[in-house]
């Protein structure tokens, strides 16, 4: 690999644009765009504007642009995990999974096959080296537009070739940049939603890839005692009220889903606080394991703060998180991240 080169993710976005306008200045530098869609998956006509939007920046920049061709190895893995955790009874979070596998998988891969020591991408978020040499992730410059959440998976080797151009800056400042370099992009609004479900309808999703329509079921009560009939456990998500299709005479809530025997739990708002959690796989980044329980701030979603926890990790795959404050709607599924301070300190998925 080429000492000093890098190879800039381009999403067809503000932010992977400005990345690269600011990765690319003085050294050998190229631009990325990956081609996620595929047959039933994303729109290939999305996918094209947005491969002809990361080129012309790469034109203005004076760079070369590339398309990486990942959408079987998406669909093979982001996808399928994407599926399997629905079908399973988990509520996933498949842009984790993305980041470690494609990102800073297939796409990294990509990279040294072309020569390039270095990967760069659109994130808000900041790297450092800690003094035994280890790379450090840290929360970005804007709490706003904070990613690091969707990060804590990458591991050593992965944030060794890394970088995040944006962890200084605020979205406006980015915008501005894109806007002072005739972006085409400056001005186009951020996704909010999954990729290849831009509606939000992940089990119509599901159903169109798989072939298979979800089995009505059971709503029960915590005691066991049938309420009413669901359309399927993998439409509904814990903490849900909206969309049940019940009347108890009082605000029901899905407390609890189980794939088994495809039921569906509800209760009241009360029962889905909790200050115990376990997760497994987990990833630490300042260190290999937990020696030692720890005091920490620990995140059981994207948009929430953190709260400060108890942390013990049990032989290599268990973290067990104590809150000092109860907890709303902990979905099995979604991803733990534990920080101290600023810095990420890894995280786990919950169980």
């Amino acid at each position: 690999m080429r000492d000093n080169s890098i190879l800039i993710a381009m999403s067809g976005g503000v932010d992977s644009a400005v990345a690269a306008h600011l990765a690319a200045q003085g050294r050998e530098a190229a631009g990325v765009t990956m081609r996620l869609a595929s047959e039933g998956i994303g729109s290939a006509e999305a996918a094209q504007s947005d491969i002809t939007g990361a080129a012309a920046v790469c034109d203005l920049l004076g760079i070369p642009h590339y398309v990486a061709e990942l959408g079987e190895a998406f669909r093979q893995t982001v996808v399928k995990y994407f599926i399997e955790a629905y079908e399973g009874g988990l509520t996933p979070n498949p842009c984790v999974f993305c980041n470690r596998v494609i990102k800073f998988g297939a796409l990294l891969d990509f990279a040294t096959d072309k020569g390039y020591s270095k990967i760069a991408t659109g994130h808000y978020a900041r790297l450092e080296s800690s003094p035994s040499g280890r790379r450090l992730l840290r929360r970005a410059a804007d709490i706003g537009k904070d990613q690091t959440y969707v990060l804590w998976s990458l591991t050593q080797e992965a944030l060794t070739r890394a970088e995040f151009p944006l962890g200084e800056l605020s979205k406006a400042e980015a915008r501005e940049i894109a806007d002072s370099l005739s972006f085409p992009m400056a001005h186009k609004k951020d996704s909010q939603d999954i990729c290849f479900v831009p509606d939000g309808d992940y089990a119509a999703f599901i159903a169109r890839i798989t072939g298979r329509t979800p089995e009505p079921g059971d709503y029960i009560s915590r005691e066991g005692a049938v309420l009413g009939r669901h359309k399927g456990q993998l439409h509904y998500t814990i903490g849900q009220r909206k969309g049940l299709g019940i009347a108890l005479g009082k605000p029901a809530f899905v407390t609890a889903k189980s794939a088994i025997n495809n039921t569906v739990t509800l209760g009241e708002n009360a029962d889905l606080f909790t200050t115990r959690l376990i997760a497994k796989n987990p990833n630490l980044i300042p260190f290999d394991k937990l020696d030692s329980p720890m005091r920490l701030l620990a995140k059981v979603r994207y948009r929430q703060e953190a709260s400060p926890a108890r942390v013990e990790q049990t032989g290599d795959n268990t973290l067990i998180v104590e809150f000092e404050a109860p907890q709303r709607a902990i979905c099995p599924g979604q991803s733990l991240v534990l920080y101290e301070d600023d810095y990420v300190v890894g995280g786990g998925i919950i169980c």
